[in-house]
């Protein structure tokens, strides 16, 4: 049994995630997140929030999972976001042709063709995992989930595949409440949707997902990243395009400095967030040497990016799997939408000093229009309103015409402007540096490096302040004035705003191995001297080792350890008695 089971078995028995709709079989690609699950992605939220969005100052919204097509079709997911797969001529079942040859041990590039995939897999001869059989030729399937909106099935949309096209389409609306600061990063937690074509790793490879995704909106004149300095001299793990080609390594190492200056990361804020995604997972208990960032290559990018950085985490199975992605999308998503919507999506510059420039509008001039075309007047003008007015001069000078409601206006029945004025500010398109976290394939990744096996029991170090519980409180026996003083202490560490585990069942050591198990930090035992001094004991869940402290600090002891400091440092640091049984 492997790593990846031991954990999954563990998750299913202790109530972390399991799969979805058991009692009917099941349905691929879907799981429940349990009790114990769901507050360990609380909790990597809360420090997600506190060290990428509240230490910058970032705008977070919530925006719904469900857009119109046009959505799409503008931000290039209509067209580009598809999966190879191919169809088993036995059973006719479908798989993704990258996973079947990932699976052999071939790696292959995102930027393959169709003929080229299928070349691959007869070489190879990979056959189908279920009965065999020889694959047909494979095709291109589109990985979003369609739907319609409202009754009319020509209101087609999409279930989003990403959080990020909400901030994009909502930037102007943020960027004008918030007194145009800039630069601007505006954030978005929330559940993305990915119709997987045959999803066979547990919370690896979801269906429906939830993700934690900024986009840092800043002035492509402009490199300056603010943060940058603060981070310069750390060291990361890059699989760079050099090194790819090369072959033979995992990573270099190297400063964000060297990276930035050798060309290989080209935008100091992008390299930025990923130092802080090196940090936070360093946070959440998984060791920087079996982090790396691997670079995509040309052809394997999204369509949106012109650089991009997959964050990876060494797992026991499935080997580096992504975590987070990190790209620079310059101002694509900006400006796709601007054409598509015909509305302006800029931020505005300072100017040094003043300069003048041309402006060049035209104006609808209803009166005349109406006499013209009066019985579609209503439909000219409401058409015509989703037109700039810089837009429509355009549209007038390159064309001659506008066509609206079936009809072709001339210049004669617009108001032509052409003014020339000083300014001293200007308009602009901004540039966007993405980081954008899975939060699933996170969660999974702190229990497989949390989880241990000490004298054939489980031990699940996960950090205090993701546990699923801070602390337990056991009375020794079932003595009822053991249990009396039990509550007591349960009830304060309640009211202090900690989740708390009691259990008076069993013997002491299987209540110990029990909290273990699911990641409990910290034990609190009160024993017959508790009665007589008002002391009780504290355990650590990695090094089992106990202290004697007054059950009045502990809620103070607790406190401290939640907080980031070991239980060793905490004890030393308060003066307490290593208790020994």
């Amino acid at each position: 049994m492997d790593k990846a089971e031991k954990v999954m078995n563990l998750a299913m028995r202790r109530g972390f995630f399991w799969p979805a709709y058991e009692i009917y079989g099941g349905v691929a690609g879907t799981i429940v997140w349990g009790p114990h699950g769901v507050a360990i992605k609380n909790k990597v939220i809360n420090l997600w929030r506190r060290m990428f969005i509240h230490k910058h100052n970032f705008l977070e919204i919530q925006g719904p999972a469900i857009a119109p097509r046009i959505v799409f079709e503008a931000s290039g997911h209509v067209e580009g976001f598809k999966d190879v797969m191919v169809t088993c001529l036995d059973c006719g079942k479908k798989y993704r042709a990258d996973t079947l040859l990932s699976e052999k041990g071939i790696e292959v590039s995102e930027a393959l063709s169709l003929s080229e995939f299928d070349k691959l897999i007869e070489n190879n001869d990979i056959r189908c995992p279920s009965c065999g059989g020889r694959f047909g030729n494979s095709t291109y399937f589109i990985t979003m989930f369609r739907t319609t909106i409202g009754p009319y099935s020509e209101s087609e949309g999409f279930l989003r595949p990403e959080t990020a096209q909400n901030m994009f389409v909502e930037f102007k609306r943020v960027y004008e409440s918030f007194r145009r600061v800039f630069p601007i990063g505006i954030a978005q937690i929330g559940r993305g949707y990915r119709n997987e074509i045959s999803p066979r790793q547990g919370p690896i490879r979801l269906r429906e997902f939830d993700m934690m995704e900024i986009e840092f909106f800043f002035d492509p004149e402009n490199d300056y990243c603010p943060y940058y300095d603060e981070v310069k001299d750390e060291e990361i793990n890059i699989l760079h395009e050099e090194l790819i080609k090369r072959g033979g390594a995992d990573y270099e190492t190297m400063s964000l400095e060297e990276a930035v200056s050798r060309g290989i990361i080209r935008n100091r804020c992008l390299g930025y967030f990923m130092v802080l995604a090196v940090k936070f997972l360093e946070r959440l208990g998984i060791p920087r040497e079996y982090q790396r960032f691997r670079e995509k290559l040309e052809g394997e990018r999204a369509h949106y990016a012109v650089q991009t950085f997959d964050q990876e985490v060494k797992l026991d199975r499935w080997g580096w799997v992504e975590v987070s992605g990190h790209a620079n999308r310059t101002d694509y998503d900006l400006s796709r939408h601007m054409k598509f919507s015909r509305k302006e999506l800029f931020a505005y510059r300072k100017l040094d000093k003043p300069k003048k420039v041309v402006i060049k509008e035209a104006y609808p001039m209803p009166r005349v229009i109406k006499e013209k075309f009066g019985d579609k007047i209503a439909e000219i003008m409401k058409e015509l309103a989703g037109f700039e007015a810089k837009e429509l001069y355009e549209l007038l000078e390159r064309d001659g015409w506008v066509k609206v409601a079936g009809v072709k206006l001339g210049k004669e029945f617009f108001d032509i402007r052409v003014e020339e004025k000083w300014v001293e500010i200007e308009p602009f398109i901004p540039h966007v540096v993405e980081p954008s976290f899975g939060l699933d394939r996170i969660v999974y990744a702190v229990l497989e490096y949390a989880y241990r096996e000490v004298n054939d029991r489980v031990v699940l170090s996960l950090p205090p302040y993701v546990a699923p519980m801070e602390v337990a409180v056991f009375p020794l026996t079932s003595d009822s004035e053991l249990i009396g003083l039990a509550r007591e202490i349960y009830e304060d560490l309640k009211s202090a705003g900690y989740t708390v585990f009691f259990d008076d069942s069993d013997s002491i050591g299987r209540r110990y191995a029990r909290a273990d198990e699911v990641g409990v930090p910290i034990a609190v035992t009160v024993d017959f001297k508790s009665l007589e001094d008002g002391t009780v004991t504290v355990r650590d869940r990695d090094s089992w080792v106990q202290y004697r402290i007054n059950k009045d600090r502990v809620v103070e002891f607790i406190e401290k350890v939640v907080s980031g400091t070991t239980f060793l440092e905490v004890a030393e640091s308060m003066g307490l008695e290593r208790y020994s049984q």
